[in-house]
C-alpha cells in the first residue's frame, strides 16, 4: 500500500504537467490563423490570348435548285460520301425542256436558211460572170449569206445556254466530300433558289475564332496555339495561326482569326465548338506568384508573405502575366511563401499556421 502511495503522486504530477502543456498549446494554437499558402518559384511563363470559335471545313458548298420542279431522282442521302461530279438530285421542270426544244428547232431552221443563202450567193456569182446580174446583186447576196452565218452563231449560242440550263435540273457534287444536308425525296416539289444539298470537304479543317480588338495587335501569322473542343474537354491539340482577317466587327468588337491544326484530327466535324489559346510570348524563366495572392492599395501591389509563421504585408512590383500567374520583378525571392487568398482580417505580424497548397495550374500548361 505504501508503495502504491509513492507511485500515484508521481503519475499525478506527470499527468498534471501534460494537461497544462496541452492547454497552453491549444491557447496558442487558438490565437493563430490557418491560411493556405504557396511558394514563389521560377517557372516558364506562357502568355496567350484566349478566344472561342467553331470548326470550319476548308470547302463547303451549298447547292440550290435553279428552277422550280419535282424531284425525280435521288442519288445520295444526308451523311453519305459523294464523289466529284456525282449526281445528287435531278428535277422535272417543263420550262428548260421547252426552251431546249425551241432552240434546237430554231437552229435547224437557220442551218437551212444559211444553206439557201450560200446557194443564192454562188448563183449570183455565176450570173455576174455571165453579165446577167450587177455587182450590186452579188454584194446583196453576199451580205445575206454573212447575216445568215451570224444568225447561225447566235442560235448555236442560244442552244448552248438553254442546254446548260437543262443541265441545272441535275444537282452534282462540285468536289468529293460528305453530304451534310439532303432531306428531299423523290416526288417533292422544290422552288427555285431553295438549298437542296450541302457538301463538306472533310479532308481539311480550320478553326475560326473571334479575337478581341484589344488583343488583335498581338496576333501574327505563324504563332502557335493550343485548341480544345467541347466534345473532348480533357484533350489539347496543336495549331498555328494561318490567317488574320483585317476587319473588326462593329458590334462584337472582335476580329476573325483562322487556326490550322497541326495534329491529326480525324473525329472533328464542321460546326463543333472550340476554344483556343494563341501564344504570343514565352518567358523561359520568370519569378511567379498566383494572381489571386496579389491585392492593390492606392494603386500599388502587395502580397501577404509568411515569415517565421507571421504575416508580413509585402509591396511588390509585377511584370508579365498569364491567366493564373503574375511575374514578380521586385519584392520577393524564390522560395518565399505567400498567402494564396488575401483576407480583410489579415494584419501585419498576425501569427498564422500555413497550409501549403500544391500548384496544379503550372504556367506553361495552357488550359
Amino acid at each position: 500500500m505504501q508503495n502504491l502511495q509513492k507511485i500515484f503522486p508521481k503519475y499525478s504530477i506527470a499527468l498534471g504537467a501534460l494537461f497544462l502543456l496541452t492547454v497552453a498549446y491549444l491557447i496558442v494554437r487558438g490565437n493563430s490563423l490557418e491560411v493556405e499558402s504557396g511558394e514563389v518559384r521560377y517557372r516558364e511563363l506562357v502568355q496567350a490570348i484566349y478566344a472561342t470559335g467553331f470548326v470550319e471545313a476548308n470547302s463547303v458548298a451549298s447547292l440550290s435548285s435553279e428552277f422550280s420542279g419535282t424531284v425525280d431522282f435521288v442519288g445520295a442521302r444526308e451523311g453519305e460520301a459523294v464523289l466529284k461530279g456525282q449526281k445528287i438530285l435531278s428535277f422535272q421542270s417543263p420550262r428548260p425542256v421547252f426552251a431546249v426544244n425551241e432552240a434546237r428547232a430554231a437552229l435547224a431552221e437557220q442551218r437551212a436558211a444559211l444553206k439557201d443563202a450560200e446557194l443564192n450567193y454562188a448563183r449570183k456569182n455565176n450570173l455576174f460572170r455571165e453579165g446577167a446580174v450587177s455587182r450590186q446583186d452579188v454584194d446583196g447576196a453576199e451580205k445575206s449569206r454573212d447575216q445568215a452565218v451570224e444568225m447561225l452563231r447566235q442560235r448555236e449560242f442560244r442552244l448552248k445556254m438553254v442546254e446548260d440550263d437543262l443541265g441545272k435540273l441535275m444537282v452534282r457534287a462540285p468536289f468529293a466530300g460528305i453530304l451534310t444536308l439532303q432531306d428531299v425525296k423523290r416526288g417533292d416539289y422544290v422552288s427555285a433558289g431553295t438549298v437542296v444539298a450541302t457538301v463538306v470537304d472533310t479532308t481539311g479543317y480550320v478553326i475560326s475564332v473571334e479575337v478581341d480588338e484589344l488583343d488583335v495587335p498581338r496576333v501574327r501569322v505563324g504563332q502557335k496555339a493550343v485548341i480544345a473542343f467541347d466534345a473532348w474537354p480533357q484533350q489539347r491539340f496543336s495549331s498555328v495561326v494561318s490567317r488574320v482577317v483585317p476587319l473588326t466587327d462593329r458590334v462584337t468588337k472582335t476580329s476573325k482569326v483562322y487556326l490550322t491544326p497541326t495534329d491529326s484530327l480525324d473525329l472533328i466535324q464542321e460546326g463543333m465548338t472550340a476554344t483556343a489559346n494563341i501564344v504570343y510570348n514565352i518567358k523561359p524563366r520568370a519569378l511567379l506568384v498566383r494572381k489571386g495572392s496579389v491585392f492593390k492599395e492606392n494603386g500599388k501591389s502587395f502580397v501577404w508573405s509568411i515569415v517565421d509563421a507571421r504575416l508580413k504585408k509585402q509591396p511588390i512590383a509585377t511584370g508579365a502575366s498569364d491567366l493564373a500567374f503574375v511575374e514578380v520583378v521586385e519584392g520577393l525571392g524564390e522560395g518565399d511563401r505567400v498567402a494564396l487568398v488575401p483576407e480583410e482580417r489579415f494584419r501585419e505580424g498576425m501569427e498564422v499556421r500555413s497550409e501549403a497548397i500544391a500548384s496544379s495550374d503550372a504556367p506553361g500548361e495552357l488550359k
